[in-house]
Formats: C-alpha cells, sequence, structure tokens
C-alpha cells in the first residue's frame, strides 16, 4: 500500500484579523476530514503565510499555532504582495509535503473542493486548477471586468486558465521544476501554466466574503492585468511595431499626397486638421514610450536579481527558541542549586 500524501494549504494573509478566526477551523477541519477518510497523511499541515500584515493576523496565527499542531506559519519581513506570499508559502512546503494547495484566506473558495482536487492527484494529475462555475455573487461591473481581465490576458499572450485564480493544488514535483523560474516580477497565473506536467481542472462556485474588505479592488486588479501580461508577453511590442508601420505608410500616403497637392496648386491651410493629426500621433507616441518603459523598468528589476521574499519569523522556530530558553533556565537552576 502506498503512503498517504503529505498535504500543505498554503494561505496568503494580509490584514486578516477579522475573517481568520472564522476560516481557520474550517481549514483545519477539511485537513482532519481528507485525513480520517485516508486520503491524505495526518502530518499534513495549514501554513499561513503572513504578507507584513498591519494588524494583529501574526498574532493570531502564533496564538493558533500554540493550539493545534496542524497550524504553522511563515511571517514576511514586510509586504510583498499576494503573489510574492503565495511564493513564499510554497517554496517553503516543497521540500516538506507530497501537494499543496493554495487558497485565500476569505473562505470565499469552496474547500470542498480540494477533495476533487486530491482525488484528481491520486488519479496521476500533478496541478489541478481550481475555475468558477459562475459569477452570480458579483456584481455586474465586477463579472464584467474580471472575465474580461482573462480575455485579455490570452489575447496578449499570456497563457492562463479562464476563470482561475489561484485556488490550485500543485505537486512537490511540479514545485521543484518550478523553482527554477527565478524572475522577481511573477504572475503565477501565467507561471505554472508554463512547467508543463499533466493538469485537470476543479469548478466551484464563489461565495461571498465571509468578514472583512477585499483587498483586490479594479484598481489592483488592473495592475496585476498588465503585471501578468509584461511578464510574459511581447506581445505589446509587436503591437507597437505594427502600429508604428501603419502609422509610417499613412504618413508616406499624406506625404506624397501633399506633394502633388502643392504641385497642382491646390493647398489650402487647415490648421484643425493639423493639430488633430499631431495630437493623436504624440497621444499614440507616449503611450508607446510607456509600454516600452515598463518592459525596459522590468528587466532593470530582474538584473538586480533582488529576493522576491524574506522570511522573518517562523512559528515553529518560536516554539524552539521557547523550548531551548526552558532548557537554559533549567540549567541555570540547576547551577545555582550546584553552587549552593
Amino acid at each position: 500500500m502506498e503512503p498517504r500524501p503529505i498535504l500543505w494549504i498554503v494561505i496568503p494573509c494580509y490584514n486578516e484579523e477579522q475573517v481568520l478566526p472564522l476560516t481557520a477551523p474550517l481549514f483545519l477541519h477539511k485537513l482532519q476530514q481528507l485525513a480520517a477518510v485516508g486520503k491524505i497523511s495526518e502530518n499534513s499541515r495549514v501554513l499561513f503565510v503572513n504578507d507584513g500584515s498591519k494588524d494583529k493576523t501574526w498574532e493570531i496565527i502564533c496564538d493558533l499555532a500554540k493550539e493545534d499542531g496542524h497550524f504553522i506559519g511563515i511571517c514576511q519581513s514586510r509586504n510583498r504582495g499576494h503573489q510574492n506570499a503565495v511564493l513564499a508559502g510554497l517554496m517553503e512546503a516543497k521540500n516538506r509535503c507530497d501537494i499543496t494547495i493554495s487558497i485565500d484566506c476569505d473562505g470565499q473558495d469552496d474547500i470542498n473542493a480540494m477533495d476533487e482536487m486530491v482525488d484528481k492527484y491520486l488519479e496521476g494529475y500533478e496541478i489541478v486548477y481550481g475555475v468558477r462555475s459562475k459569477r452570480e455573487t458579483d456584481t455586474w461591473f465586477k463579472r464584467t471586468t474580471a472575465e474580461g481581465f482573462y480575455k485579455l490576458m490570452n489575447a496578449m499572450g499570456a497563457e492562463v486558465v479562464y476563470n482561475h485564480a489561484d485556488y490550485r493544488l500543485i505537486s512537490s514535483r511540479v514545485l521543484d521544476q518550478f523553482a527554477d523560474f527565478e524572475e522577481v516580477n511573477i504572475f503565477l497565473r501565467g507561471m505554472v501554466p508554463l512547467v508543463g506536467f499533466p493538469s485537470a481542472t476543479v469548478t466551484y462556485e464563489r461565495s461571498a466574503r465571509l468578514a472583512g474588505e477585499s483587498h483586490y479592488p479594479l484598481r489592483k486588479m488592473i495592475a496585476l492585468a498588465f503585471n501578468g501580461i509584461t511578464s510574459l508577453s511581447v506581445k505589446p511590442i509587436n503591437l507597437i511595431t505594427g502600429f508604428g508601420v501603419l502609422f509610417s505608410l499613412f504618413g508616406i500616403m499624406l506625404m506624397i499626397w501633399a506633394i502633388v497637392g502643392a504641385i497642382l496648386g491646390n493647398t489650402v491651410a487647415g490648421w484643425a486638421s493639423t493639430i488633430c493629426i499631431i495630437c493623436l500621433l504624440g497621444g499614440i507616441q507616449l503611450i508607446s514610450l510607456g509600454i516600452i518603459g515598463q518592459y525596459i523598468g522590468k528587466t532593470y528589476l530582474e538584473t538586480k536579481r533582488r529576493p522576491r521574499y524574506i522570511i522573518s519569523e517562523r512559528t515553529w522556530e518560536k516554539s524552539e527558541r521557547r523550548w531551548i530558553e526552558a532548557g537554559q533556565a533549567g540549567d541555570a537552576g540547576t547551577n545555582t542549586t550546584l553552587k549552593e
């Protein structure tokens, strides 16, 4: 009989003091439920990744770790963003477990989908994507912009799974290969498919957030989409080149028309048309320079090779320190007794 796989549930947390006490028991119950039916090992864990929270999130994680050994946590030295927090958790887990499931802390993703994810892994799939079946809980604006986000990403050449966020199962085998992806500007939704390996999807319905406020407003969604496109595709540069060629041809045609008009004596002063052409071309040039600048900026950051995350604390290190300090206190007491 093959040993049951060890699962680590990786949960990024940023200012989640309101929702964490509500969702942590749910994650633990699911872990115990999966272990009880023999799908995973009892040595499985729930790993919280504190992404430089400004509230009491880290204190809550430490308290949870004291109450139950299935809860563990790591703390980043500062806020580095959702994608880096997920990456930190995955890299922390890859040598300590067989499979990981990353999921947000807010309780919106259906944790019962983990059962089918683990089943898919046991069938031989190395990556299992959690995909939303519908978006009835979203407003029209949220639904339209979110679906447009995935369509835009694919249109721009970034390979992403439609309606999939960061709820996914990844095996340690895949993570070993994923560790070789060393770029600083990361977009996990587009990077994970690049690794390959057999993959499957599991559909689920997303519910409303249990407590607190969303940390992904429209502004961050737009920034995430732009970062994903420029990190995974050079298609915007190709589009700029295409526009450049198109407008160059248009300019040559206008130049020929102007020369012919001057020879025939049909030139008429046209202030409005001149201003319109100048504004149009000027705007396109500025947009093009901005997009090119984004690529240059990313190249600049990549050459620096700065760390993508820095872990400042681990809950199990705190336990070890308490154990060492208790031992040292005992030694000190013994020494005092001997001296007396």
